[in-house]
């Protein structure tokens, strides 16, 4: 008899704390601060564009070239021109963050898809 109890307290104490680092999880998600998404248009088309067009030394680069996972693994990972320079040396970090929230806005499978004038 004290067994079984010994089990239910144990099962919901585990539940409990599952449930914590599930908030916790969440929570911790919300707060990643989001950048300013037409701020982070314009600096795509200022800095991005000029390497990134059909017959430029970068190829053509647009929101719909990835999924909005592969961007936010792209600026996760900080890395630029196939992983030889810092995303950081061409754009602050406030500014990724602007260009980072833009492009997985306006991804190939975000609801509202956009090639960023072509």
């Amino acid at each position: 008899m004290q067994a079984a109890r010994n089990r239910k307290l144990i099962l919901r104490l585990i539940l409990t704390l599952f449930v914590l680092i599930c908030g916790i999880t969440v929570v911790s998600a919300q707060q990643k601060a989001k950048g300013n998404e037409a701020k982070g248009r314009y600096y795509f088309k200022q800095t991005c564009k000029e390497c990134h067009t059909k017959s430029a030394e970068g190829g053509e680069v647009t929101p719909i070239s990835k999924i909005q996972s592969q961007w936010t693994r792209y600026f996760a990972s900080g890395k630029h021109n196939k992983g030889t320079e810092l995303l950081i040396k061409h754009l602050t970090a406030e500014q990724l963050r602007d260009v980072e929230t833009f492009l997985v806005a306006h991804a190939a499978d975000s609801p509202h898809p956009e090639t960023c004038g072509k």
